[in-house]
């Protein structure tokens, strides 16, 4: 059996052996399988508003997915997608929901995800096992708690309908903690939401913090038996940006680094472009190790992304392979952090 002390002796945080120390990758070699741990299809939850990007768009991003050696994506659900919107200071909560309206648009989102998978012609995974080569393995994601509505006895049902990944918080404060980008209400996270990590860890589901503040995530740390992750983000810049509030610091990164977790590198706009981006993912290496780093595109939802099409995350790892990364790096970055990391939580 795999426990968590064996898990983090095949993780470490801050490794003695240097970056660079093997032959480089080149980037005329065979494209490299990516698992992508945040992901929003043509806005596929919007569909049938104005929010909605177009059936083009989907049906682009999806075929890109295909042919761009994408192994496996979380297509995320957006708890508070209603009741959010864009202003001068970013994205704020312009509502809020009344009981019961937060689980319908669950389900209303669950078969909308449900009908871009079947058109994309993916697979659901639930497992590692799940994950086959020359196809997309579409696992199933919330950003946002809001679902739940304090309740962690949903959490069943949910995992039944194929959710495998829950990030606590997104725009709109909720019942389970505190966000960057609002005011603390739980001085971190709440007893509910400590109630939903542990259901989570018996359910095999991935605990995600995006969004989450250094507080919360701090809390959900101590209180998980199982890695946890933050699917998009990267280190702090100089950027004063509303959207800089989302970054993290060091010492944010090592608290998810040292579950045995990792951090997404999110390619948005407060990037200067990829080779920046590819700059800014060494940072994170050099701070947290090889072994916790990924990616999560936040594709077709991302703010003036550097990534904004599935071909570019390929010319990513390039842009690393020249600056130094080894063949086995990449790999990490790419897809096998993501690999160990699920195979630990997944049940």
């Amino acid at each position: 059996m795999l426990t968590r002390r064996k898990f983090l002796q095949t993780s470490t945080v801050l490794a003695a052996a240097p970056l660079f120390a093997h032959k480089a990758f080149s980037s005329t070699e065979a494209p490299i399988p990516v698992i992508d741990f945040h992901t929003h299809p043509g806005l596929f939850f919007a569909r049938g508003s104005e929010k909605f990007l177009g059936e083009a768009v989907l049906s682009k991003t999806l075929t890109e997915m295909k042919t761009s050696s994408v192994l496996g994506a979380f297509i995320s659900l957006v708890a508070d997608a209603r009741i959010i919107a864009v202003g001068a200071e970013g994205v704020k909560p312009a509502g809020n929901f009344k009981p019961g309206e937060a689980w319908a648009d669950y389900k209303r989102q669950l078969q909308l995800a449900q009908a871009c998978m079947a058109e994309g012609g993916f697979t659901l995974a639930t497992t590692t096992t799940s994950l086959k080569e020359q196809t997309v393995s579409a696992f199933l994601s919330c950003e946002g708690g809001d679902y739940l509505e304090g309740d962690a006895g949903r959490l069943e049902e949910m995992h039944r309908d194929g959710i495998r990944s829950i990030q606590l918080v997104h725009y709109h404060p909720n019942e389970l903690g505190d966000l960057q980008t609002e005011a603390s209400q739980h001085s971190g996270l709440s007893a509910a939401g400590k109630q939903v990590i542990k259901r989570m860890n018996k359910l095999g589901m991935l605990i995600d913090l995006a969004h989450a503040s250094y507080a919360t995530t701090r809390a959900a740390a101590l209180a998980s038996d199982a890695p946890i992750i933050v699917s998009h983000s990267m280190l702090q810049t100089d950027s004063v940006h509303p959207l800089a509030k989302r970054q993290i610091s060091k010492e944010h990164a090592l608290v998810v680094a040292k579950t045995g977790g990792l951090i997404g590198m999110w390619p948005c706009g407060l990037n200067k472009d990829l080779n920046d981006f590819a700059d800014n993912t060494l940072r994170l290496i050099e701070v947290v190790g090889i072994d916790h780093v990924g990616l999560g595109t936040d594709m077709d939802g991302n703010y003036k992304p550097v990534v904004s099409g599935y071909p570019q995350v390929q010319a990513w790892l390039a842009a690393l392979a020249q600056k130094g990364l080894t063949k086995n790096d990449l790999e990490k970055v790419a897809s096998g952090n993501a690999k160990r990391v699920l195979q630990y939580v997944l049940k």
